[in-house]
């Protein structure tokens, strides 16, 4: 994980596209300048980076449900819940479902663990459009290599 570059997921741990499911880990750094405002002496991974953590699970889940055939932009976050708290170090397990797809939309559950338990889940929407530039989409390409990202979920 790379706070400062919004790099959230660290590898893809199983990529079901036909189940429309997902599971990745994200181990949060021991040190971050983050940390040193949210909370000194106290330092607690942010209610907001838990969020888009989420989202950028969800995202790797519908480029393999779409076959990177267009990209998911977070369009809204609903009933996000933060239900423990993150630490530094912390090894997060990051699951999300796809619930519903269609008219350019699509939206998902997801649910981060610590040790097996629950810190925070949320329902999240994604507007999906067609990769703006060819920049973009090899930008997209050289994040899911370093992530894992099983390519045979795209190819067929």
């Amino acid at each position: 994980m790379q706070l400062e570059y919004f790099h959230l997921i660290d590898r893809i741990v199983e990529l079901k596209a036909d189940e429309k499911r997902i599971i990745v880990e994200a181990q949060v750094p021991k040190e971050s300048t983050i940390f040193e405002g949210h909370f000194p002496g106290y330092p607690l991974m942010p209610g907001v980076l838990l969020i888009e953590s989420m989202a950028q699970a969800s995202g790797w889940l519908l480029l393999g449900v779409l076959k990177f055939e267009r990209m998911p932009i977070l369009a809204a976050v609903k009933e996000a819940k933060v239900r423990g708290s993150v630490f530094p170090g912390d090894l997060m397990t990051i699951e999300a479902s796809l619930v519903h797809e269609g008219s350019g939309y699509a939206m998902t559950e997801a649910k981060i663990r610590v040790d097996g338990k629950l810190r925070a889940n949320a329902t999240l929407t994604f507007t999906l459009i067609p990769f703006p530039n060819s920049d973009m989409r090899g930008h997209m390409d050289a994040v899911a290599r370093r992530v894992g990202f099983p390519q045979q979920a795209v190819s067929s």
